[in-house]
């Protein structure tokens, strides 16, 4: 109705006689008035088409005779094959989709001397208001027309393909009847095997996902003579603007395109490893879903475990660290028909833009590769040993962490002391003075799951390259301080001052400084002295009160466990 009271419009004068002339008492032929004419008219009747259009039938005074509106269904018929009366056969050639004509046809090419009926009387002028809503024929095939196509297509829809569309479907006049946009979802469904009406199944053939298409169809590759029983009106031509969204096969595999990979890969990943890595996840269309940038964290897994969803498990494998790789994975290696119930739609094929930033295995130990070694290179340091070493501290894809060449000093250790993390207490053992070493270092040796707040990532691998800068040997294992000389068979006299036949801490502490400030012995290196004394004396003072006898006293050497003692 809303058509109709547009199109009553009426064309400017010049344009509005176009048709044939009608003689004055009934002969002549037929006129045709344009009332409207469309902006466009891809196509025109023509003799053999097959029209559907409304109509108002009215006798010159304006008194009607008949209306394919008062009926609420188009007349369908046609053209040219005398199935009308003869002067609706010559109106109709030439009129566009949405034209409207004014149509006089005189008796002889109507209904003549006789009349039909009660309805039409002999002799009568027929005035036809025609509107056009549809045109084909039987010699009609599918056309498409794409209106976009992306500059890449690395696939196209094939038969048997599963596709997600959306669309927009309309009469030929341009009639809305459908659109997955209104239902917010997608038009999910196999290609070529008869689930969808057969136009459809030939028009998204050839697409790619991104592509757009305007697909016309003629009602036999439709719903036919009897439409959907509801929105679609029998032998209607249909029209479906559709953008693909997604494509893929049952049979599809993952696709995997190695997008960087370092020149330099001395180990590719395997079932087992655990991986830290970025993502960026979008549909095949482009749209986001999930990104661990977004979130500032590395996605933290182990691969090939079942710990992902399949696809990306395989995907994951024979990688390098800081390669980038783009995933492409099937619904059924992701999150299949049902998909995740809110960013995910179901059927959907899965991007993964990944940058693997580092993987390790369990099993794991530290990895030493020594860049560089002096000729003379003894002692090597081991567990007890006091080591000064410089280090710069990197994560594997290279991130900055630290160095003590920022603060302009040595990091100093006893190894085998606990006083850094295990990684690094295997790395420097065996070094000597002068010697360079890299470091690669698994979290379950250096920060684990958790790392450092704000420095060290969770399960982060860690490269330390090293220079052992100086070593002071340590004391034998079990040993805080050693004679350098033959002990004094009157220790506990010399250290007794006031001889009062007791030791006090203040004495036992300055005799034991003044036998290392004179080189007789030596405190194990790398703690704090006092510290050392302090224990020394506490072990010697065997009732704990505060003072050492002759009784108490003994040396290491006559004690059955070890202690801290003289």
């Amino acid at each position: 109705q809303r058509l109709l009271e547009r199109d009553w419009t009426p064309l400017p004068p010049e344009r509005q006689r176009e048709g044939l002339p009608m003689e004055a008492g009934g002969g002549g032929d037929v006129v045709v008035e344009k009332t409207f004419i469309p902006e466009q008219c891809e196509r025109s009747v023509k003799e053999g088409d097959f029209v559907r259009y409304h109509y108002h039938g009215r006798f010159p005074d304006g008194t009607g005779f008949d209306s394919s509106y008062d009926r609420g269904s188009t007349y369908n018929v046609f053209v040219g094959k005398k199935q009308l009366i003869e002067g609706m056969d010559k109106a109709l050639p030439g009129m566009c989709v949405n034209e409207r004509r004014l149509v006089k046809i005189p008796p002889h090419l109507a209904y003549g001397k006789e009349g039909y009926g009660d309805v039409i009387p002999p002799d009568a002028v027929l005035h036809f208001d025609v509107l056009l809503l549809d045109i084909w024929n039987p010699e009609d095939k599918v056309q498409v027309k794409t209106y976009h196509r992306p500059e890449r297509c690395g696939r196209e829809v094939r038969v048997s393909d599963f596709v997600r569309y959306h669309y927009n479907g309309t009469l030929l006049d341009g009639t809305l009847f459908d659109s997955s946009h209104t239902r917010l979802r997608t038009y999910d469904t196999y290609v070529g095997i008869g689930w969808l009406i057969a136009g459809m199944d030939q028009g998204l053939l050839g697409m790619c996902v991104g592509e757009k298409r305007i697909i016309t169809m003629p009602p036999f590759l439709g719903y036919g003579e009897n439409g959907d029983g509801s929105d679609i009106p029998g032998q209607a031509s249909l029209v479906f603007d559709v953008v693909l969204l997604d494509l893929h096969n049952p049979k599809d595999g993952i696709a995997v395109e190695k997008q960087q990979v370092p020149e330099k890969c001395p180990r590719r990943s395997k079932a087992g490893d655990y991986m830290r890595y970025h993502y960026n996840g979008t549909l095949l269309d482009g749209t986001p879903f999930d990104s661990s940038y977004s979130r500032n964290s590395t996605y933290n897994t182990y691969i090939g475990m079942g710990y992902l969803i399949a696809g990306m498990d395989e995907g994951l494998l024979g990688v390098c660290i800081g390669e980038r790789r783009r995933v492409t994975i099937p619904p059924h290696l992701a999150y299949g028909e049902e998909g995740t119930g809110t960013t995910v739609p179901g059927s959907a094929v899965l991007v993964f833009d990944v940058h693997v930033v580092d993987f390790h295995n369990p099993s794991d130990t530290v990895q030493v590769a020594i860049s560089f070694k002096p000729e003379v290179c003894e002692p090597l340091a081991k567990k007890g040993d006091f080591v000064k070493y410089h280090y710069n501290a990197s994560l594997l894809d290279g991130t900055f962490i630290d160095s003590t060449h920022r603060y302009g000093k040595t990091y100093n250790v006893v190894l085998g002391a606990g006083q850094v993390v295990l990684g690094m207490e295997m790395g420097l053992q065996d070094m000597c003075v002068g010697e360079k070493r890299r470091l690669v270092v698994p979290p379950h040796l250096a920060y684990g799951e958790r790392g450092i707040d704000g420095e060290v990532p969770g399960s982060a691998v860690l490269v330390f390259d090293v220079e052992l800068v100086d070593m002071e040997e340590g004391l034998p294992e079990g040993y805080m301080f050693v004679w350098n000389d033959d002990v004094s068979p009157d220790l506990f006299v010399e250290m007794d001052k006031n001889k009062d036949s007791q030791v006090e801490p203040s004495e036992f502490s300055d005799y034991i400084l003044r036998q290392v400030n004179e080189g007789k012995g030596r405190l194990a290196p790398g703690f704090d002295r006092h510290k050392i004394i302090e224990n020394m004396f506490g072990n010697q003072d065997r009732n704990g009160d505060g003072k050492i006898t002759e009784d108490e006293f003994r040396l290491k050497a006559d004690e059955s466990v070890d202690h801290d003692e003289l």
